[in-house]
């Protein structure tokens, strides 16, 4: 967090408070608890570790992918409409602050990833026994919730069996959860796949309205650093994402110490694909 907080902006009427791996956060000078401004930065992370350079307009591309997300789907969301800060327009939002639940709400409708990994040595993904001869990019029989626990920064998530969110949020609420991930997902999908894209897998992170207590999607959503994208005519390797930075590190990178910096072409190709999932996705 420290190395990040270094470059959060003095934004006038707010106070940093915390810096993540691509985000930074403020709350209100005036002291409202129930509101916070989160600023997406260009930065860019795999593996756990924020990656130098940045992607150039990547915290832009995301908010305004997010916010038209936020406004289609069928499930109340953390955004409030008030105006940003003049030296942020376009990459932040006002949001409602949430009591958030510790759980990454993951959903995969293809195979692929460590899920692909899991599935060669032992035919399950994060448990979940899957059919016998399915292949690296296949799509599953139907969607399935693969939860992790959320770590505090700098460390792995974990994933978590059903029976462990249970554990954490109660049955009723972890039920919620899944049911409206699922859901949430197979919406999603029919969006996608009405503009030549498939969306392989996701994850969803939600919190409880203190007010009303009702469970509300926050954080950001169906975004190119949350999900993964393929194009639906393509192979399968041809994707709208990040993966481009993934398969460029695991190939010049033992994962000890300091990450190497990014190739100016490695950069400037992710952008692409990034800009070019938000004009798939929105031109319709």
């Amino acid at each position: 967090m420290a190395g990040h907080a270094a470059s959060a902006l003095e934004l006038p009427g707010w106070r940093h408070t915390y810096s993540g791996k691509v985000r930074d956060l403020y709350e209100p000078e005036d002291g409202a608890a129930d509101r916070m401004l989160v600023v997406a930065s260009d930065r860019v992370s795999a593996y756990d570790h924020v990656l130098e350079p940045g992607i150039p307009g990547k915290g832009e591309l995301l908010t305004r992918l997010s916010t038209w997300w936020f406004a289609r789907l069928d499930v109340p969301n953390h955004l409030l409409d008030e105006p940003v800060p003049a030296a942020v327009a376009g990459r932040a939002s006002v949001v409602k602050k949430l009591d958030m639940y510790p759980i990454e709400a993951v959903v995969r409708g293809y195979l692929t990833g460590s899920g692909w990994a899991e599935y060669r040595e032992h035919g399950t993904v994060c448990g979940i026994r899957l059919p016998e001869g399915l292949q690296d990019g296949d799509r599953l029989p139907e969607p399935i919730y693969t939860p992790a626990f959320k770590a505090e920064y700098g460390e792995h998530d974990e994933n978590i069996t059903f029976e462990r969110t249970v554990e954490l949020v109660g049955e009723e609420r972890a039920a919620e959860l899944r049911d409206l991930s699922l859901a949430i997902f197979a919406q999603a999908s029919v969006v996608c796949e009405e503009r030549g894209v498939l969306l392989a897998d996701t994850k969803f992170e939600f919190g409880a309205d203190p007010v009303t207590g009702a469970t509300t999607l926050g954080d950001e959503v169906l975004t190119s650093d949350s999900s993964r994208y393929w194009d639906a005519t393509g192979p399968r390797g041809l994707s709208f994402d990040k993966q481009i930075v993934r398969d460029w590190l695991r190939a010049n990178w033992d994962g000890e110490g300091v990450p190497p910096t990014l190739p100016l072409e490695i950069v400037e190709r992710t952008a692409l694909r990034y800009a070019e999932l938000i004009d798939r996705l929105t031109s319709l």
